[in-house]
């Protein structure tokens, strides 16, 4: 097992201190009991094994989900903006995808406002599609993080819905889903982490989600990866988890399609990012690509090692990556099928309602492997199943447009309102025009606004 070690990002230190020294410290909230108080410049989780790593037979002495420490955290909109709600940091015990026990780090989030208890509980996985620790979201959510101009845009244009939720007067949980290896697109091992931060959450008291509280998942795009998982995993691997709703878009449903549909084109830069994360969870695929990879793979692999969601894009794009790889039988070489086989949705059909969303001209993963993947789900009599093909975005623009749609769902999911029996797969010319999904988009930005001006989120 490997973790990442604070020698190795020696400049990366030099360069969050730089950054760092000219900006005002931000004060500490309360303390609530038993979480230390929030740092006041947060630092990355390579410069923090402390929280990050914690020591190996502290985290196999625990149960997964169980919580090692617990620490207060300011978080801000793209660093830099505050947002007025109690939030920390949780370390915990999760598995990796062997059953290994791992440290996992989670963000919870309160709003200021009186809730009916239990209160209700949203899971967002954020599309962190990243190889870096320094990307990931309990990082980047920090007042006075660097994460975004090192690269991280993605987490924080997100955190915009779980601001949404919070306005809603919810809880929210962000965990740091491609674990302490950033295992990008390693979907068995992001599932477990998601499911134990939620573990994590309902057993946090300041949280006020206890153990019964209704619990959504929210995912797009590489959070669609997290999500999808542990939706098919939470039968088997945390049945005790009220999980009434999921909610997921852009859904990399098969790695194997988005591979393809990508190799020479635009996005071949960011999937061969999910190349190189599925190496820090698969040995046996790690080994074979060691083994075939020209001097251009391997060089590509050693840059791109460190690098965040933006500049993972932009380096290199239109990539031959089939040409990078020595000849062989490619995804029927046993380390490849069995990486791709255990990273395919499909296997087993969730236990919970779903509401799945993707865009009909997707440019970076495949609309035709959802549509394989609602087909699967769907052959089970017992599913209950809203499918949307929108028809006027791309990838980013449907989870804009689709993504208020989602929440409403979750809404009445969380409000014990019961979904629709059966599966329905439906057409839009847009998700837009959901009805009422731009009034809640108007009320969630509005919340939005007035916290700007001194405004709690989610205190109505």
């Amino acid at each position: 097992m490997r973790f990442p070690t604070a020698s190795r990002w020696l400049p990366l230190a030099a360069a969050v201190v730089a950054a760092v020294s000219v900006m005002a410290a931000c004060p500490a909230t309360a303390q609530p009991a038993p979480a230390a108080p929030a740092p006041v410049i947060p630092l990355p989780p390579e410069l923090d094994p402390g929280f990050y790593l914690p020591a190996a037979e502290t985290v196999a002495a625990t149960a997964p989900g169980e919580i090692i420490a617990a620490r207060q955290v300011n978080v801000a909109d793209f660093g830099l903006l505050p947002i007025d709600v109690d939030a920390w940091q949780v370390s915990y015990r999760s598995n990796n995808s062997r059953d290994e026990a791992i440290p996992a780090v989670a963000t919870l989030i309160k709003p200021r406002g009186q809730a009916v208890q239990p209160r209700k509980l949203l899971s967002v996985q954020m599309a962190e599609d990243s190889t870096a620790g320094y990307c990931a979201p309990s990082y980047a959510l920090q007042h006075l993080s660097v994460a975004a101009l090192a690269g991280q845009i993605v987490v924080p244009a997100e955190f915009l819905f779980a601001q949404a939720a919070l306005a809603q007067g919810w809880a929210v949980v962000v965990p740091d889903h491609q674990g302490p290896n950033s295992a990008y697109a390693a979907g068995p091992l992001a599932g477990r982490i998601t499911l134990d931060g939620i573990r994590a959450a309902t057993s946090f008291a300041p949280l006020e989600a206890g153990p019964t509280a209704p619990v959504g998942l929210y995912g797009y795009s590489g959070g669609s990866i997290a999500t999808g998982h542990a939706a098919e995993l939470h039968a088997s691997y945390a049945p005790e988890l009220n999980i009434v709703g999921v909610a997921e878009g852009g859904v990399g449903a098969d790695l194997y399609a988005a591979l393809r549909m990508s190799n020479n084109q635009l996005t071949s830069g960011l999937v061969y990012a999910a190349v190189i994360g599925l190496t820090r969870e698969y040995p046996d695929f790690a080994a074979y690509l060691d083994q075939r990879l020209d001097p251009l793979g391997k060089g590509l692999t050693a840059v791109k090692s460190s690098l965040c969601v933006q500049y993972q894009s932009m380096l290199l794009p239109f990539l031959n990556l089939d040409a990078m790889i020595a000849s062989g039988e490619g995804p029927l070489d046993p380390p490849v099928a069995a990486m791709l086989a255990d990273t395919k949705m499909g296997k087993s059909v969730p236990d919970m309602p779903l509401f799945i969303w993707h865009s009909a001209w997707d440019e970076i993963l495949p609309l035709a492997a959802t549509d394989a993947l609602v087909d699967t789900y769907c052959r089970d009599p017992n599913t209950s199943l809203t499918y949307t093909r929108d028809h006027a975005s791309e990838h980013i623009v449907a989870e804009v447009v689709g993504g208020p749609a989602a929440l409403i769902w979750l809404r009445d999911r969380l409000d014990g309102i019961p979904a629709p029996t059966g599966c329905t797969t439906s057409d839009a010319g847009t998700m837009a025009a959901t009805p009422g999904a731009l009034d809640f988009l108007g009320d969630s930005l509005a919340a939005k606004f007035a916290s700007l001006f001194g405004m709690p989120l989610g205190s109505r």
